[in-house]
């Protein structure tokens, strides 16, 4: 029985961690949902600064949720791709009807701490793998949402 998939990684390795990168994509589709309905939702004095950078953020939350998806399709496995999987399976909870923008931000700030997390397992799960792929995907989002966390946090201080 062949042990290596279609790239060259081991089969059962490879199950790890797409099964990782499907837990991820469960939180990066609530981060994204919610950050779409703070964009519409937000009010306030800082409205416009904060429509503008979480439709920003969505946008490129939306991108990261394809890149992910199909770095699992790459690994051999399926994406997660239903609401209900999502809720299941995520860390980052619904945010509802928030209009204040600094909860707004807040908030943010959670699901990076969910998001960067779990990227971080991902990268040493990707490093035994050999998976050089998912280990330059997770390198790249950290590198790029650690700016965005000082960022966001500079906002509310």
């Amino acid at each position: 029985m062949n042990t290596i998939n279609q790239i060259g990684l081991d089969k059962a390795k490879s199950k790890i961690l797409a099964d990782g990168l499907n837990n991820l994509l469960a939180d990066y589709m609530m981060f994204y949902q919610n950050t779409r309905g703070l964009h519409w939702n937000i009010k306030g004095n800082k409205f416009f600064e904060l429509h503008l950078k979480f439709e920003e953020l969505y946008t490129d939350l939306l991108i990261k949720v394809d890149e992910v998806a199909e770095r699992i399709l790459t690994l051999g496995v399926t994406p997660l791709h239903t609401f209900d999987d999502y809720q299941a399976t995520a860390k980052i909870s619904v945010v509802k009807n928030v209009s204040d923008g600094n909860r707004g931000v807040q908030s943010i700030l959670d699901a990076f701490q969910v998001i960067i997390s779990k990227q971080r397992e991902l990268l040493t799960l990707s490093a035994d793998a050999g998976d050089e792929g998912t280990n330059a995907l997770m390198s790249d989002y950290i590198r790029e949402q650690e700016k965005l966390v000082w960022m966001y946090s500079s906002y509310l201080n």
